[in-house]
């Protein structure tokens, strides 16, 4: 254990703030884990431009970050052992928990969520103590760096698993939207055997990542040059237009899962196509089980390490916030929580 921590804290839209914690020792059932990285998420920028997360406002003094890896420092397990960190809480008592299906409990916590009231504090500080059945001990030869992508690919593999089951097996699937879960999205799917992968994106340089984890084709959102016969479409952009184009270009009869966060309140579509074609559209939140796959096929070396462009120090938070902002420049941004912050 430590005498103080400090930890990426958001006070309100645009007020970032880098702050000392007092450290607490792990109770019953719990582990204290030294976080090594911490990836930022969409939700994190959300919650730093603009105060909040759809309906999910900050009320206090919230403390962002559920994407984070370290070794463990207090509790049962073998201190250093390193571990990755299952950001939900499911309550285990409602139907969706009784069917299986977690990551819909309308009463699960998650880290670093505003969510409720009071607020789930994140993973984005030097030490984080959790429920012990939260950890994941990583294989050793699977290296922190990547191994903290293992929760944003739990949700890539989810949507892909929405999909239905083996229904992008020897497939044509599309991807719309580039950023970290596209991409995540793109190698998820030739993992499962999608014979073709064309991801969309407005800027070249989230294309150019694409190529690298799996695309087969890669096409600028604006074109009018477009594949035919696509089967499964992912919309991972979270807009309107990223899914009205998954709409227009899966075949007919095809699926469309939405893993993007779209806008809170109404979001227009052309449903008239839904109703025509025939086709199946479905939604993709969080993950459960996934993760432990995920951890599985980073071990295993599936190919993800260029969606990490960029690492920044604790202190520096804000400039890592702000360029994971651009997406011209970066795609998956780490704050590297290990050094010291004291000042």
């Amino acid at each position: 254990m430590v005498d103080d921590v400090y930890a990426c804290v958001v006070h309100a839209a645009g007020d970032l703030r880098v702050e000392e914690r007092p450290a607490v020792e792990p109770g019953a059932g719990q582990v204290a884990v030294r976080i090594e990285y911490g990836g930022i998420c969409g939700s994190d920028l959300h919650y730093y431009h603009d105060g909040g997360v759809g309906n999910f406002r900050i009320r206090e003094p919230l403390v962002l970050g559920h994407e984070v890896v370290g070794r463990i420092s207090g509790g049962d397990l073998q201190a250093g052992t390193p571990v990755g960190i299952h950001p939900a809480t499911p309550c285990g008592a409602c139907p969706e928990c009784a069917r299986d299906r977690r990551n819909i409990c309308a009463s699960s916590s998650y880290l670093g969520s505003a969510a409720r009231d009071p607020h789930i504090q994140g993973g984005f500080v030097q030490e984080l103590i959790v429920r012990a059945d939260q950890v994941r001990v990583l294989p050793a030869e699977l290296a922190l760096r990547t191994a903290v992508l293992a929760e944003p690919l739990s949700v890539a593999i989810h949507a892909v698993r929405q999909a239905g089951e083996g229904a992008v097996d020897g497939k044509r699937t599309l991807v719309t939207g580039a950023g970290p879960i596209g991409l995540l999205v793109a190698a998820a799917l030739r993992q499962a055997g999608a014979v073709e992968v064309v991801v969309t994106d407005l800027h070249e340089a989230p294309l150019a990542l694409a190529s690298q984890v799996g695309a087969t084709q890669t096409i600028q959102a604006d074109t009018t040059d477009w594949p035919d016969e696509i089967d499964v479409a992912i919309e991972a952009s979270g807009t309107a237009g990223g899914l009205r184009t998954c709409l227009e270009r899966v075949r007919r009869g095809g699926t469309v899962v939405q893993v993007g966060s779209l806008p809170g309140g109404d979001t227009a579509f052309a449903g008239s196509l839904l109703m025509t074609r025939e086709l199946t559209l479905t939604g993709a939140f969080r993950f459960d089980h996934e993760f432990d796959t995920a951890i599985a096929l980073l071990a295993d070396g599936l190919y993800v390490d260029p969606i990490v462009t960029h690492a920044f120090p604790l202190d520096q938070a804000r400039a890592a916030f702000d360029l994971a902002s651009d997406r011209t420049v970066a795609s998956k941004v780490l704050l590297d929580l290990s050094g010291d912050t004291r000042r």
